[in-house]
């Protein structure tokens, strides 16, 4: 597969797609998207924030994956000061609760291989941060990698890497290093955007340079081309009916760089 990843990714009968297929079957539309949107492996998101039903949420979706004998991807979406309390503000109220319920969710990783993408736009988006909060976060980043990867040794954990059409790679990266990476397995880019991937994979080598000639090495990158298979339109597209799904999910990327092609924002979904 050339990256470090392998498996069958999980693709949950409980995702919002399944449920809209079974019930709209008598919708025109419904045949093509049972085919090409229903049958594929999308992350599940966890973005509300209750730290009480923190373990148990980890532990159904993860325990289901395993029952199936595949791999999950978990899209952590909690980080205080979420979005920079944009369109998809949220999260928790302060970095002590979202230190508790980091913990309480790590509790509920069991031991087999699992995909954590975590805190989409924590490190490409800032703009709201002073410098003792920029530390805070990246303080609580490094805090949830180091946890989720000490609760499951099998657990892998991506950073958030934006995307091409951002921030410049080399500042990325130093985001990235501060925000803890070298604990992690890698980043993820275009969660936010629907740039093509062969644009996403030259930044993410670009990226993986910049972090080695800092001495963080061994690092990979996870693409998301749940929408990025070309369209009309301006940028606002994330609600753009012309949106196109881009690359199917996948493990088996056939490159060393990449231990993933997978779709973390759920086409068809509308974003903030």
């Amino acid at each position: 597969s050339a990256g470090a990843l392998s498996g069958t990714l999980y693709r949950d009968p409980d995702s919002n797609v399944v449920k809209w297929v079974a019930a709209n079957g008598g919708d025109s539309r419904a045949a093509v998207i049972r085919t090409n949107i229903a049958s594929q492996p999308q992350a599940r998101w966890f973005a509300n924030f209750n730290i009480s039903t923190a373990q148990q949420e980890a532990a159904a979706y993860v325990g289901a994956a395993n029952a199936a004998g595949q791999v999950p991807v978990m899209s952590v979406y909690q980080i205080t000061n979420r979005d920079c309390g944009g369109a998809s503000a949220g999260g928790a109220p302060d970095l002590n609760q979202y230190r508790t319920w980091v913990s309480n969710f790590a509790r509920g990783l069991g031991n087999r291989l699992v995909v954590i993408v975590l805190e989409t736009d924590s490190i490409a988006l800032l703009t709201c941060l002073d410098q003792q909060a920029l530390a805070a976060r990246n303080a609580a980043l490094t805090y949830a990698t180091q946890t989720f990867k000490a609760a499951n040794p099998n657990a892998k954990v991506y950073l958030d890497g934006g995307h091409s059409t951002w921030n410049s790679a080399s500042e990325q990266a130093n985001r990235l290093r501060a925000a803890g990476v070298q604990y992690a397995d890698g980043f993820y880019t275009n969660v936010s955007n629907y740039n093509p991937t062969g644009n996403e994979a030259n930044y993410g080598r670009q990226i993986i340079s910049a972090l080695n000639g800092a001495g963080v090495t061994g690092k990979r990158q996870l693409i998301d081309t749940s929408r990025n298979g070309g369209a009309a339109g301006d940028w606002c597209g994330d609600d753009n009916t012309d949106r196109r799904i881009g690359r199917y999910p996948t493990l088996n990327t056939g490159d060393s760089n990449i231990d993933g092609y997978l779709w973390i924002k759920p086409p068809g979904e509308a974003d903030g």
